[in-house]
């Protein structure tokens, strides 16, 4: 039986569903750390209302589509021409690369699989930029931006937070890729997590997507209400975007079970707030105890979920399994994630009665005993396969501990890894992942910490880029935090650091993130199988600074009161006709 269960998780891209779990087991389902769904909603006297109201949500026909987002925009104070609502985030997704996508996309990984999946299935290119785990799979934009040109992508998306590891990317900075990236196809920006965040009081974007002629913002709602399978989520755009997507819709896409949610939502506002401060709550108390575990690391995130990196040695289909067979307790293993390995988890934040039951699992899993744990013994440089061929090709033999001389076997040249610092990327004051030693135990979980070049295991001195690194005839020149120019002060930068780039970050390559293999200029889906790619000169391309914003007085829309009884969108209907 437990043979039957654990195979499941070898037939697909992504996890199996409770049902089938539950089929294969013949037991109740498992206390679930991998569906990233809110456990603090629907609310015991929603959820008995929706009980009562059973028969009849199954027995009849829904409202159309039309009337279902005519009263979401109600609630959320949305204008109607500019929203469409999907049978989940999924099939908006689908027809946003059917209509909208013309031959390439951009996207960092890892990230959640249909936005690398959808577009090859459909024969676009997928110019994958990829996530250093040495910086915490934190964004650069500026250096997404320049990758971007380089490749000659005509579509980008950024999912903010990002699924699986929970990066944030505030809001302005958000704003400023956006207008950098103007003259581009398409732009979504993907927040079906941006409910979980509490780094900005006013995240989203979706006032400023309407005004412009490019962006997307996807929505969820299933994750935040609790109700995967529900199966709804919207977008916004302005109204000829969102007015192409909602014409490709059927009729009924949505279901009575959607309908009902959607009109019962307006006396439930108060307790869908209350459930995300609780799920915030623990989110932190989460992170705290994972992070007493040896070995362990705990990503920041800023969604329902936290991203870890398990000890050296330890195999996480091995973990998962496990877990699963002797504790049941459900997690995903991360080593079907382009990007990522196996040695990475996803763990959705839950309470903490629940927290506690994981925690005493993997103590039993990764160092119960020496004969049975999954952790062999805690040595450098363990090999691990993800299950994956095309993935196995991204992870080196160091198994993510360090970087190797790929540019050498790519260009026949030698090139060395440079040091990042907090001003290098933009990221001074950011939080960074924890483990039980940088935690010490000691009350400190939560605080941000610096991120420097010690803490990549290098020593923070400027490295010598040469010119002929570069291919360039010429003398060494000092390339420092400041030669990305993200430090915000006037920095001094020879060109010949940058391939003659003044002042621009340099696009990442696969050997930048993890010691992987391929060829500079980011992963295709061609670099995942392992045949080299060309990479063009990339072009001067700045990043602009972000117009400052007044600060909201008040948030606008369901579950909060807008001020005088109207918010944006009214004055954004206007505008946009």
């Amino acid at each position: 039986m437990a043979d039957n269960v654990t195979s499941l998780f070898r037939t697909g891209a992504h996890s199996p569903s409770m049902a089938a779990l539950a089929r294969e087991s013949g037991e109740a389902g498992p206390v679930d750390f991998c569906i990233p769904c809110n456990p603090y909603f629907p609310s015991p006297r929603m959820m008995d209302e929706l009980t009562n109201r059973l028969r009849d949500i199954i027995t009849y026909y829904p409202s159309s589509a039309d009337t279902i987002t005519a009263e979401l925009c109600n609630l959320l104070q949305l204008p109607p021409q500019c929203v469409a609502m999907g049978n989940g985030s999924t099939e908006l997704i689908t027809w946003i690369d059917h209509l909208l996508v013309r031959e390439s996309l951009a996207i960092p990984v890892p990230t959640f699989g249909r936005w690398t999946d959808q577009p090859l299935e459909t024969g676009k290119r997928v110019d994958m930029f990829p996530l250093q785990e040495s910086n915490g799979f934190a964004l650069d934009p500026a250096q997404y931006i320049q990758f971007i040109r380089a490749r000659g992508t005509r579509a980008a998306v950024i999912c903010n937070p990002n699924n699986p590891d929970g990066g944030f990317v505030p809001k302005q900075t958000i704003l400023a890729f956006c207008d950098a990236l103007a003259d581009l196809d398409l732009i979504v920006i993907d927040e079906s997590f941006l409910e979980f965040a509490d780094a900005e009081n006013e995240p989203s974007i979706v006032e400023e997507a309407v005004m412009r002629p490019n962006v997307i913002v996807l929505r969820s709602l299933g994750k935040n209400f609790g109700l995967h399978g529900v199966r709804f989520g919207y977008m916004v755009a302005n109204p000829g975007l969102a007015g192409r997507i909602r014409s490709m819709l059927p009729k009924w896409n949505l279901n009575a079970f959607a309908e009902t949610v959607v009109f019962m939502l307006k006396d439930y506002g108060a307790e869908y707030v209350e459930s995300l401060h609780m799920v915030r709550r623990d989110r932190l108390d989460m992170a705290r105890q994972l992070s007493t575990l040896p070995g362990l690391t705990v990503y920041p995130s800023q969604g329902n979920f936290l991203f870890v990196r398990l000890p050296v040695g330890a195999e996480g289909t091995v973990v998962r399994d496990r877990l699963l067979t002797e504790h049941r307790i459900l997690v995903r293993e991360c080593g079907n994630k382009i990007g990522s390995s196996s040695r990475f988890l996803r763990l959705v934040v839950r309470p903490q009665t629940d927290v506690r039951r994981l925690v005493s699992g993997l103590e039993s899993v990764l160092y119960g005993t020496r004969r049975g744990a999954a952790v062999p013994e805690l040595s450098t440089g363990t090999s691990y396969s993800s299950g994956t061929a095309a993935v196995d090709r991204l992870v080196s033999s160091t198994s993510g501990q360090g970087y190797q001389g790929i540019a050498a076997a790519a260009n026949g040249m030698a090139q060395q890894p440079q040091p990042l610092t907090a001003a290098a990327n933009g990221m001074v004051g950011q939080p960074q992942p924890l483990t039980a030693a940088a935690n010490g135990m000691n009350g400190m979980m939560g605080q941000p910490q610096q991120f420097t070049a010690a803490a990549n295991g290098m020593a923070g001195q400027p490295q010598q880029f040469t010119a002929a690194a570069n291919g360039m005839a010429g003398q060494p020149q000092q390339f420092t935090a400041a030669a990305n120019g993200m430090a915000g002060q006037p920095q001094q930068f020879a060109a010949a650091a940058a391939n003659g780039i003044p002042g621009q970050p340099q696009p990442l390559t696969a050997a930048q993130t993890r010691g992987t293999t391929g060829m500079p200029g980011g992963l295709t889906a061609v670099n995942a199988q392992g045949q080299p790619q060309g990479f063009p000169q990339p072009q001067p391309q700045a990043m602009p600074q972000p117009v400052p914003q007044p600060v909201p007085q008040q948030a606008t829309g369901w579950p909060n009161t807008p001020p005088n009884g109207a918010g944006w969108p009214a004055a954004a209907v206007d505008r946009v006709g």
